[in-house]
């Protein structure tokens, strides 16, 4: 039996579930979805294996926990470079500078894909992978509609999945050549954008 100090609920326990999510990204990092076992988990964090029963309820939940942190980590330097830039001009300059440093984060692309791989076999990776990118467009959208306040909601909405769509495809077509003009992307785009009021 675990120890009370392991609760789920205790400041101890939530750190045991963070090292086992981390144990999971790292894993997932190196081998894919396939590397995540109760073993390897375990073996990695230094736990039994029995705590991921405990916390996560077995090795589905761990792997839905670790999807989400996956899909954090890989989507947060989009997010802060498109929520907290303050004008249009100021965050393209930002996705020009952030999208070729983010295909540089090898474990970071290796995660992207294994999310990408995983949503497509597994019915509950799907919805955790979903359910984050429906977050992060409504966020995209909040801050569109403060940046175009005379737009409607289904304007901004739209505006919004168009952003996280381009950002899927820049980061596609750099990860696969490292010669793609971002700059020059970036600038047509500002170019379409200055006639959109």
């Amino acid at each position: 039996m675990a120890n009370l100090a392991d609760r789920a609920t205790s400041g101890r326990g939530a750190r045991r579930r963070e090292q086992l999510v981390a144990a999971g990204l790292d894993l997932l990092a190196e081998g894919g979805w396939p590397a995540i076992t109760a073993r390897a988990v375990a073996e990695r964090s230094g736990a039994n294996t029995g705590l991921i029963h405990y916390h996560f309820g077995g090795l589905a939940g761990l792997r839905r926990d670790v999807a989400r942190a996956g899909t954090e980590q890989v989507l947060e330097p989009f997010a802060e470079a498109l929520l907290e830039r303050g004008s249009v001009g100021e965050v393209l300059d930002e996705l020009a500078r952030i999208i070729p440093a983010s295909t540089d984060d090898d474990r970071a692309m290796r995660i992207a894909v294994e999310l990408v791989v995983g949503a497509q076999r597994e019915p509950d990776l799907c919805d955790v992978l979903r359910d984050e990118l429906r977050e992060a467009r409504g966020r995209i959208a909040d801050r569109v509609a403060a940046l175009y306040p005379h737009w409607g909601p289904r304007r901004c909405t739209g505006a919004a999945v168009l952003v996280t769509a381009l950002l899927d495809g820049l980061v596609l077509h750099v990860m696969a050549d490292r010669e793609v003009p971002v700059g020059a992307a970036s600038e047509a785009l500002r170019d379409l954008l200055e006639g959109a009021d």
